[in-house]
């Protein structure tokens, strides 16, 4: 129980760095961007990562070993892994590692869809079930009411099935260099822009009792 609770309520140290915070989340994404954008650069000035394969595995490579160190960074810092970060990592290591075994791109361009359905069918899954889980995806960002929580649960979930699908479209239909671009500069800010329009349905419903604590 104990370790749930770490995941719901933030540290001290995450209030203190929420930049750090955010850096290690984009951080992997943008090495993976840029492992990508100079992949042959890379493969011609370290010849020895021509056994992980084209410029795509390489950045894979490069994206796994960012995530691991960003996972690491996160719990030496902040005393415990937040569990989307966590839960993407995972999928990551595992995808990404089919990719370089099999010389198959496909498993590392799935892993969007996989994280963002895991996701979305959770959240809804919760919802069926009367439980809104965004708080440990959100790692108690906001603090709402019941009913705001079950909201913001239900647009979130359709969101990430969203996304989901989004990605699939994207990998199946353009190129490698289409899909990263739109993997590291589309996905960021369709995210920012959804979570902008849900700033009324949170305001409505933030909760000030905890902030009143803290001031006492």
């Amino acid at each position: 129980m104990q370790t749930i609770e770490s995941d719901i309520t933030p540290t001290k140290e995450e209030k203190q760095h929420p930049m750090l915070k955010l850096a290690l989340e984009i951080g992997p994404l943008l090495v993976f961007f840029f492992g990508n954008l100079r992949g042959e650069w890379l493969v011609n000035t370290f010849p020895a990562l021509t056994a992980i394969g084209g410029p795509l595995l390489v950045a894979t490579a490069l994206f796994m070993v960012a995530t691991v160190v960003s996972l690491v960074i996160s719990k030496i810092v902040f005393h415990h892994l937040p569990v989307m970060p966590f839960v993407s990592g995972v999928v990551v290591l595992v995808f990404g590692s089919l990719s370089i075994w099999l010389q198959d791109e496909t498993f590392i361009k799935m892993k969007p869809t996989i994280v963002n359905s895991l996701f979305g069918v959770t959240l809804l899954a919760g919802l069926m079930f009367g439980k809104s889980l965004l708080g440990y995806v959100f790692n108690a960002a906001f603090q709402l009411d019941e009913t705001g929580w079950k909201k913001l649960t239900l647009r979130w979930g359709l969101f990430f099935l969203f996304l989901a699908v989004l990605n699939e479209v994207v990998w199946r239909n353009f190129s490698d260099t289409v899909w990263v671009n739109f993997k590291v500069w589309g996905t960021m800010p369709i995210t920012i822009a959804f979570t902008l329009a849900q700033m009324p349905l949170i305001m409505r419903h933030t909760v000030q009792e905890q902030a009143a604590e803290t001031e006492k």
